[in-house]
């Protein structure tokens, strides 16, 4: 298999973190030496691991904050 190349970019920021340090985080990261992309997964404190994520274009980072604007926060159980 192919050794996966990447390179964080830009931290754009953290959403959430779980018990053992593991952070999911909105980054920019070159994937492959190729373009940067909006990215969205789960890292490793040191950001040697990561878990699953999915990786947006700008159009497509576009098209998901109109989608989310339209959601009503107010209509979810927020405990």
């Amino acid at each position: 298999m192919a050794e996966l190349k990447y390179e964080i970019t830009e931290k754009i920021g953290v959403l959430s973190e779980n018990a053992k340090g593991w952070t999911k985080e909105l980054n920019m990261v070159s994937w492959n030496e190729k373009d940067p992309k909006y990215d969205i997964r789960e890292w490793a404190p040191d950001h040697s691991r990561m878990g699953k994520g999915v990786t947006l274009t700008v159009d497509e980072l576009a098209s998901l904050k109109e989608l989310l604007e339209g959601i009503d926060l107010d209509s979810f159980d927020m405990e």
